[in-house]
């Protein structure tokens, strides 16, 4: 081979491993280029993590132009803390919950502030009579749910409780702060609703801060309206009237028995625990708070704790509850109009009998302001015999309610009698002989002229001789005593006494 030739091969040569390796960069460049396109667009759909300039350039390049891009939201800085807080709900990773002990998912008013501070309060109604609210306050209650109506158990119509209005207006005026609840016997939703908003306008100008709760029990009763309702048609009902209480701008509350409530036996206590305050009765043998906690293991806000609570200024057992929350300070009415001053029902402890008679004295009987013979009654002023009232009510307890000039008393009904006619006996007078006559009526004469004496003696100073009558002249003898040998005369309109034995039966 010629030496010519073999530089013309070696040169080849050469060239072919330059073209060789300019192939082999050209495929390195080629699969790093893709390699780069394909992390470039796998990215495309967020900018977390890329810095404002390379956001910029994206937006503007003209590849990207026409297409629309969506974005995640901006992790807030909270957010993060709450991922890195141990304690936080996000890291919590146990399955298990504990029953809720303070509500914050239900309905609650927004016109008072709510807190968490324990209180304690009672409940009542007309049956607790007059309450001395001072001493009631005195004592250290801080709440009152207060009855202020009830739908009849048969008839079915709407009534208010006759101390209600006495009980929101004393109780406030002492500084107890007031709720309210209506005992319900309500067939549908809608007469629910109507109990919900007649509520709502009677205690509407009055401070009302604690819950409006929905009270109804006796359901059992054959003689109850609500007789054969079912669980569900029940809780459809306190729902609704629940509901609309929170809709009249009160925090509505519910209210039944452990028993009732426990596994949904009574109620759909399920449906209801997660919308309203859950208010409980629950009687342990040691109240609280030697019992510190409620036996009831569902939510609730309130607990009864007892029936049978003994406090100063009010002479009925009465219950007392615990509430697991409490107020900054009392709401203010929803009606700004002031309300009537109201006075205590005096017959709320009494069963009074509707009458219509016209009565009088049997003597002289006090009329009160209330029927009570005790410290907290005032004498108003006095029947006479022959004086006469209209008498209006007959209670069991021995009380009679009248009228005199459009005016209401109370007076004991032995004192009184329908017999218009009647006349007080004769009181004997104390002559120191403790002189005992029988009565008689019969006409009479003097054998002789005798001595008519204002007492029957002849020793005592004070029995004066009144009237000197002569044999023959009649008159009656209303009363003889055997003992003594006395007699008892009417003569000119006077009682007066003489000797039997002087005496004898006129013809």
């Amino acid at each position: 081979m010629s030496e010519k030739r073999h530089k013309r091969r070696r040169k080849q040569g050469i060239d072919n491993r330059l073209v060789l390796g300019i192939g082999l960069l050209t495929l390195w460049i080629l699969a790093f280029s893709i390699a780069v396109f394909f992390l470039f667009f796998s990215g495309k759909d967020s900018t977390k993590g890329q810095t404002d300039e390379e956001v910029i350039s994206r937006e503007e390049d003209p590849a990207e132009e026409g297409r629309e891009e969506k974005k995640e939201p901006e992790e807030k800085p909270e957010d993060m803390e709450e991922k890195e807080d141990p304690q936080s709900e996000t890291n919590q990773i146990s399955e298990e919950t504990g029953a809720e002990s303070e509500i914050t998912k239900v309905l609650l008013s927004q016109n008072a502030q709510e807190t968490d501070e324990v209180t304690i309060g009672i409940d009542v109604s007309r049956f607790q009579g007059t309450i001395d609210w001072k001493a009631v306050a005195e004592a250290g209650i801080e709440f009152a749910m207060i009855r202020v109506g009830y739908r009849t158990q048969a008839g079915g119509e709407i009534r208010e409780d006759t101390n209600a209005r006495y009980n929101m207006q004393e109780a406030t005026a002492n500084g107890i702060q007031i709720g309210a609840y209506f005992f319900s016997t309500a067939l549908t939703k809608e007469e629910a609703e109507e109990e919900a908003r007649w509520t709502a306008g009677y205690i509407s100008q009055y401070a009302v801060t604690y819950p409006v709760a929905y009270n109804c029990e006796g359901f059992e009763n054959p003689e109850n309206r609500q007789y054969g309702l079912t669980v569900s048609q029940r809780t459809d009902c306190a729902e609704a009237f629940l509901k609309e209480i929170y809709n009249q701008g009160y925090t509505p509350m519910f209210y039944a028995s452990k028993s009732e409530l426990e596994h949904d036996a009574k109620w759909e206590t399920s449906r209801l625990e997660g919308q309203f305050k859950i208010w409980v009765s629950q009687y342990p043998a040691a109240p609280y708070p030697d019992t510190a906690v409620s036996g009831y293991g569902g939510a609730h806000a309130m607990w009864q704790y007892t029936n049978n609570g003994t406090i100063a200024g009010i002479s009925r057992p009465v219950d007392v509850n615990v509430a697991y929350f409490g107020y900054e300070a009392s709401a203010d009415a929803l009606n700004p109009d002031t309300p009537e001053t109201a006075g205590a029902d005096a017959e709320a402890l009494m069963n009074f009998q509707e009458v219509d008679e016209t009565v009088t004295a049997k003597e002289t009987v006090n009329l009160r302001d209330i029927p009570s013979q005790g410290e907290d009654s005032t004498v108003l002023r006095e029947l006479a015999n022959q004086e006469t009232a209209q008498r209006t009510g007959i209670s069991d307890s021995g009380w009679s309610r009248l009228i005199i000039d459009g005016e209401r008393y109370y007076a004991v009904s032995n004192y009184l009698t329908t017999d218009l006619s009647y006349r007080p006996p004769v009181k004997e007078p104390d002559d120191g002989l403790k002189t005992k006559f029988q009565s008689v009526s019969e006409y009479v004469t003097p054998k002789i002229e005798i001595n008519l004496r204002m007492l029957p003696s002849v020793t005592n100073p004070d029995a004066v001789v009144a009237a000197t009558v002569k044999a023959g002249e009649v008159f009656v003898r209303t009363g003889i005593n055997t003992d003594y040998g006395w007699s008892r005369v009417e003569y000119n309109g006077q009682t007066l006494y003489c000797v039997s034995s002087y005496l004898t039966m006129a013809e």
